[in-house]
């Protein structure tokens, strides 16, 4: 690694579904390619069992470099399947009773779209970390993308790390990086054939 203390982390977001066993090694060729701070458990499904499935194989991944792990919604599982806490998809919402449930060591995310007023309203509740999206040019969700301004913005009066993602491309990260506490790739990544390929090129700015 460069000696560039400003340089963002990095966060990784796991596709919505995927086979434990098929992904396991795709998924330590990622983690392996690039220094993660932190992945996101991001599966749609609600059924519990296929939630512990996928767990335990990115914590198993996780664990060999480190790296912590957040799930996305199911706060209820993260201290059951030995998680490090939980991203919340709705912003602030429901924050403060989740601290006091998972306690002050447990990471707590909130997702809070392009709204600078969710985002501040988030830190307020104890987030450890808010996320902005999306970043580029997407069809999914709604709302307008989150720009520079924001982050500018966000990194100048706000301690509570920043984390930036969706659709994001070499531009922007090289656009953000100054301005952003973390990059997270997700889609970007893992709808290319060669996913390492494709997260090597999108973090070629940084000079990882």
């Amino acid at each position: 690694m460069t000696d560039q203390p400003d340089r963002p982390q990095l966060y990784l977001v796991t596709p919505a579904a995927f086979d434990a066993e098929a992904f396991a090694p795709v998924l330590a060729a990622v983690l392996d390619a690039a220094p993660f701070a932190c992945i996101r458990l991001a599966v749609a499904t609600g059924d519990e069992a296929e939630i512990a499935r996928a767990a335990d194989c990115v914590r198993e991944a996780a664990h060999v470099h480190d790296i912590a792990v957040v799930i996305d919604r199911h706060a209820k599982l993260a201290t059951r399947l030995g998680l490090d806490g939980v991203h919340l998809p709705e912003g602030a919402r429901g924050m403060r009773k989740l601290r006091d449930e998972l306690g002050a060591e447990a990471i707590i995310g909130a997702a809070c779209g392009a709204s600078r007023h969710d985002g501040i309203n988030a830190a307020e509740a104890g987030a450890d970390y808010v996320s902005f999206s999306p970043v580029g040019e997407t069809t999914l969700g709604s709302g307008g993308r989150a720009g520079r301004d924001l982050f500018e913005w966000w990194s100048e009066m706000i301690e509570v790390p920043v984390v930036a993602e969706g659709a994001l491309t070499p531009e922007l990260v090289a656009d953000l990086a100054p301005v952003t506490d973390f990059l997270a790739f997700g889609d970007e990544i893992w709808s290319a054939a060669d996913p390492v390929a494709a997260l090597k090129a999108l973090i070629a700015p940084l000079g990882l």
